[in-house]
């Protein structure tokens, strides 16, 4: 604990000793409490995001890295040199593994819903349908929704992912497929930290679907992308700091990256779209309308 305190996790505060000399009822002692960062680990906080993090799976392929880097990042990423596999494999066979990575993504879109709505709540003016590309369990649509009446909100992910959820929203529903092969039509399409998982070309590839899906209504849609852009100049320190831990997180399970902005920008005009207006007002990330 005194660790965790000087870290900054929790407070420490030093209780003096009840009463005097050695008949004192209590010893000097440290009380030690939750503090700012510390809160989000309990209630509905992101603890599940800790808990994957620091899971034996993602330990174990932070312990192939040095091995990875002699081989120059050629190859398999860190985490298929210790396990065989991808980690979306992995969560195909893996119940246990699979419940965490959703239950950590489930955690994170709560407070990401949060920001959204409460930050760029205008972003979802004039779309009536929106289709959440690997949306999981659905937690990041369902907010959508209850918060946006007007917006029914289609969840797509792989079957394994979406198999036994249930909708706890009568404008949410589900439909299990590959994003590398097909996204439903829609107003507009939403990409919630997934396209750092991928590799340019595969960037391409998904977004030049969600670019088909927004073109099939009677009105041209846009595509919401909620990832980081690294280095903008309104983030601070601590901002850069998680942004370059995460590219390293990215490196090691999938061998993708996070993204300045001209890397985005180069990715956004291949797949076919023409402009693109960046918010940096979620953290570490931002909130991107793309337009065809």
């Amino acid at each position: 604990m005194k660790m965790l305190a000087v870290e900054g996790i929790f407070t420490a505060v030093d209780v003096p000793a009840a009463g005097e000399g050695e008949g004192a009822a209590t010893a000097p002692s440290v009380r030690y409490g939750l503090n700012p960062v510390s809160r989000l680990l309990v209630g509905g906080g992101v603890s599940p995001c800790v808990l994957m993090g620091t899971s034996p799976l993602f330990l174990e392929a932070s312990l192939r890295l040095p091995q990875w880097f002699q081989r120059d990042g050629e190859g398999e990423p860190a985490f298929a040199m210790a396990h065989g596999e991808s980690p979306y494999a992995t969560t195909g066979h893996d119940m246990e593994f699979n419940a965490l990575v959703n239950e950590a993504m489930g955690s994170d879109s709560r407070y990401m819903a949060e920001l959204v709505v409460r930050e760029c709540g205008e972003v979802f003016t004039g779309v009536t349908s929106l289709v959440d590309v690997g949306g999981g369990n659905g937690t990041m649509a369902t907010a959508i929704a209850k918060a946006f009446p007007h917006v029914k909100c289609s969840v797509l992910d792989l079957p394994h992912v979406v198999q036994g959820v249930v909708s706890t929203h009568e404008s949410v529903e589900f439909a299990a497929g590959d994003m590398m092969e097909y996204v439903p039509p829609a107003d507009a399409v939403l990409l919630k930290c997934v396209l750092h998982n991928w590799s340019d070309e595969d960037c391409v590839k998904i977004l030049t679907k969600c670019r088909e899906a927004i073109a099939q209504g009677a009105k041209a849609g846009k595509v919401i992308i909620i990832d980081a852009v690294v280095g903008s100049p309104s983030h601070s320190q601590q901002v850069l700091e998680a942004q370059v831990l995460m590219d390293m997180q990215m490196m090691m399970l999938f061998m993708s990256k996070e993204r300045e902005e001209l890397s985005w920008q180069k990715i956004f005009m291949e797949a076919g779209f023409s402009h693109y207006k960046i918010q940096p007002v979620l953290g570490m990330r931002s909130i991107i309308q793309l337009y065809p």
